[in-house]
């Protein structure tokens, strides 16, 4: 079937790593199916690095499975300099984006609809919730993908309708009791919701997501998560807003493992040699230690961290991050002594790393994205959050998951975890009795989560179930000049 005559489905992401990678495989995973898929994102700084890390062509056609997807990046307008401004005032960049992502984005759609190639729907993350606005004055279906975990999902829907009580500036320190979530103090609900977190924002842009729900409609609510993972917040998040189809289609990263493609991503090349140099390991003898793309750890965590590792003797691989383009932080320094014992990266393929036997344990800042991740290879976590969704996450992983172990509370916690805390926790997690029961229990989520992405698994159903309303939902748009 040629292009043109394929359902055709615009995918628009925030411009950063941990946005466009889970977004991307849902539009591997849809083009495979048969359908055309374009997949949007800023010029600036990620389109850029995009191009050079996976030699994208703009507006080229890649087969995908059984259909096809392709890359546009729009300019956001902005001069280097806003560009560096912007990596350090959200809350300024965010007007701008919407502003101007709207302008574009309809531009794309009328140019497509000019080259017999109509959109049939639109899929957003929620960091740009002003796409479902495109959406609906184009009347054009939609549906928004939620990147973190239906734990978080319950926690900004309960704050959004204040069903429950949350901290307040006159009380910053009470417990949130939402149903069907185990009792979360003030410092585990998603750091964006409390009155004190320098990141309130980022709280106020999801939020305007969940105001989108009730007034768009959306087809379905995608979530990166799988059925027996979170059934009984899903199955009470479902209840709760019958109006709303949330659909659980993950783990993304593994239903779309299975589909050959070389369309990625990523905003660097990987380390050529990291998963030689793991080949060269023992079985479960190696800490993989990655605090995400956007976290910034201070240097004395760095160094109290590093001396740890050395301290525990086990063997490491570590990624290392430089600073993001236009930041105003400084590069991390290691202990020279540190390299003797593992390996220093600056990005590495982490699906592969953490499904390589020789690793035995993941130190991670638990973004969703890394949670499932290891949940879904097996390995447990030594729990270091910072912010946002991550603080709940480790609450899952230590609590409920109970693949984890706890090394801090979270940014505010405003805490220099000790080198000897450090190597105590990671030892914890590697050597004896407790190293044994973390495993195992981890070892029984893959196998779940591979059963819900298997042909016929609750993943799998629920994706083919979006797959075929996307293929058959009408479009319905309004005439020129018309309301």
């Amino acid at each position: 079937m040629e292009p043109s005559l394929r359902a055709h489905v615009m995918l628009v992401s925030f411009p950063g790593q941990g946005h466009i990678n889970p977004l991307l495989r849902l539009g591997k995973l849809i083009a495979s199916k048969g359908l055309l898929v374009t997949f949007v994102t800023t010029e600036q700084p990620w389109g850029k690095k995009m191009r050079q890390a996976n030699k994208i062509q703009d507006g080229v056609l890649k087969p995908v499975g059984l259909g096809f997807l392709r890359f546009e990046f729009f300019d956001d307008g902005l001069t280097d300099d806003d560009e560096k401004r912007k990596a350090n005032n959200f809350h300024a960049f965010r007007p701008h984006l919407e502003v101007v992502g709207k302008r574009e984005i309809k531009n794309l759609i009328k140019k497509y609809e000019e080259d017999k190639e109509p959109v049939t729907c639109l899929i957003n993350n929620a960091y740009v919730p002003w796409v479902c606005d495109v959406a609906d004055e184009l009347q054009i279906p939609s549906a928004v993908l939620w990147v973190q975990s239906c734990v978080c999902l319950a926690a900004y829907y309960y704050y959004h309708h204040w069903l429950v009580n949350f901290p307040t500036k006159t009380e910053p320190e009470i417990n949130v009791e939402i149903p069907c979530l185990p009792l979360l103090k003030h410092d585990e609900i998603p750091s964006f919701l409390h009155p004190f977190s320098p990141y309130v924002p980022y709280g106020e842009v999801i939020l305007d997501q969940f105001k989108r729900l009730e007034t768009h409609k959306p087809l379905y609510v995608f979530i990166d998560t799988f059925q027996e993972l979170e059934k009984d917040i899903i199955d009470h998040m479902s209840n709760l807003c019958p109006q709303v189809k949330f659909s659980p289609v993950g783990p993304l990263f593994k239903m779309a493992q299975n589909i050959s493609s070389d369309v990625k991503g990523d905003i660097a090349k990987p380390a050529s040699d990291c998963m030689e140099w793991l080949d060269s390991r023992e079985p479960s003898s190696v800490v993989y230690i990655s605090f995400g793309t956007i976290a910034h750890l201070k240097q004395e965590e760095i160094e109290e961290i590093a001396h740890g590792v050395l301290r525990s003797g086990l063997s490491f691989l570590w990624v290392v991050r430089p600073p993001m383009e236009g930041s105003t932080e400084k590069p991390h320094v290691l202990p020279g002594e540190l390299e003797e014992r593992g390996k220093i990266v600056e990005w590495c393929p982490q699906e592969r790393v953490l499904a390589h036997p020789a690793v035995a344990c993941f130190l991670s800042h638990c973004g969703w994205n890394s949670t499932m991740e290891a949940l879904s290879a097996g390995v447990p976590v030594v729990c270091f959050p910072q912010w946002g969704d991550q603080v709940t996450d480790a609450v899952y992983l230590v609590d409920v998951f109970k693949t984890g172990v706890r090394l801090g509370r979270g940014a505010a916690e405003e805490k220099i975890v000790p080198r000897e805390v450090v190597a105590e926790k990671l030892l914890e997690a590697t050597v004896g009795e407790k190293a044994v029961e973390l495993r195992e229990n981890a070892r029984r989520w893959k196998e779940k989560a591979e059963a819900a992405v298997a042909y016929g698994g609750s993943s799998d159903r629920n994706f083919q179930e979006c797959v075929d309303k996307l293929v058959t939902k009408p479009v319905v748009r309004k005439e020129e000049g018309k309301s």
